[in-house]
């Protein structure tokens, strides 16, 4: 399951997405080879499912009103038998160091980082309107051949773009909206003017001089 369909409340400030994404790394280091699949659709059922068809189970894991000791216990009662060892493990060291409540972006940072060792990347897409297939296979294909890694595309529509579209990849922004076309343009419009004043001014200023 992708991480769009993480149906847990991602946090977005940058030290919780670092502290969710040295988990993901250890779990994804933890995992034996040839199996990272099959644990990162473990991680996603667990999370997207059974976490949501169990609000209580969710609340208690979550809940600073629970100890440590009592969250580890309810993990090995719930979890050693129904669980592979590489996640249950997993769990219990996220309840040992009180991490239970970034489950969701850690699996979002797990998802993202087995894209990005498996040659892959998230590329976003913004454009003014909704692409068609022929466009969104174009860009596939542009992008595939312009950068190092095989861009998995996140599209959305942004009407105030009015054309273009802006492209992230990572923190790179490319903006060739009209928005951002026209911003350019005035931009640059005001430098020219402040230019021209202040020539204006040192022209009056050495005349006055002279």
């Amino acid at each position: 399951m992708g991480a769009n369909g993480n149906t847990g409340e991602l946090h977005t400030d940058p030290q919780t997405q670092a502290v969710a994404r040295i988990y993901a790394d250890a779990f994804l280091d933890a995992i034996p080879a040839g199996q990272s699949a099959e644990l990162i659709e473990e991680f996603g059922s667990f999370v997207n499912e059974v976490l949501v068809r169990n609000p209580d189970f969710r609340t208690l894991l979550n809940s600073a009103m629970i100890t440590r000791d009592e969250k580890l216990a309810v993990i090995d009662r719930t979890m050693t038998k129904s669980a592979s060892p590489t996640f249950a493990n997993f769990l219990s060291v996220l309840a040992r160091h009180e991490r239970l409540d970034l489950l969701t972006d850690i699996l979002d940072q797990a998802q993202r980082q087995l894209e990005v060792r498996s040659g892959q990347q998230r590329v976003q897409i913004v454009s003014g309107r909704a692409l068609s297939s022929a466009s969104i296979e174009n860009i596939q294909r542009q992008l595939a051949q312009s950068l190092p890694f095989q861009p998995i595309l996140e599209i959305s529509v942004d009407p105030t773009l009015l054309g273009g579209l802006v492209i992230r990849v990572g923190d790179t922004v490319y903006d060739g909206s009209l928005r951002s076309r026209v911003k350019q343009l005035r931009d640059r419009l005001r430098q020219r003017s402040i230019h021209e004043i202040q020539s204006g001014r040192d022209r009056f200023s050495h005349s006055e001089r002279d």
